[in-house]
This record gives C-alpha cells, structure tokens and sequence, in this order.
C-alpha cells in the first residue's frame, strides 16, 4: 500500500453500515454503487476503504478515457 506524501489529499467519506448474523454490509453515502461487506465492523471498514479507492481510480479513467465529467452537488428540499 502506498503512503500518503504531503501532496496527496485524503478524503473523508460517511458510510453506512448494517450488522447481521451473517456479517456486515457497508456502503458510502456519497458516492453510487461504492458498498462491500465484511465479517466483522472492522473488516467491513477495512473492505470499503478499498472499494472507494477503486471507486475513485474508476471515476478518473472514465473522465479521462471518455471524456465523462462525473459531477456532484447538494441540493435542498
């Protein structure tokens, strides 16, 4: 894994999380589609870190590749 250099900006993201007797599911707020799973909170955490990773590597190949500008905004209700 490579470590942060003081150029690299990181991110905070809110998930969600379920717990159940078969483990527990995890997704982030913030970003479509980004969910994994884990057998324990821990695991769960650790597995979404990595998912949102690639999450984020995928976005910028597509805008890139594509020419595709993924856009975010909040709006009220």
């Amino acid at each position: 894994m490579a470590t942060k250099t003081s150029r690299q900006r990181m991110n905070a993201y809110h998930i969600t999380m379920v717990e159940s007797d078969e483990g527990v599911a995890v997704w982030c707020d913030d970003l479509p589609g980004c969910c994994s799973q884990g057998e324990t909170r821990t695991a769960a955490v650790a597995n979404i870190k990595e998912a949102i990773r690639e999450y984020m590597a995928a976005r910028r190949e597509l805008e890139v590749a594509g020419g595709a500008k993924v856009l975010h905004e909040m709006v009220a209700v």
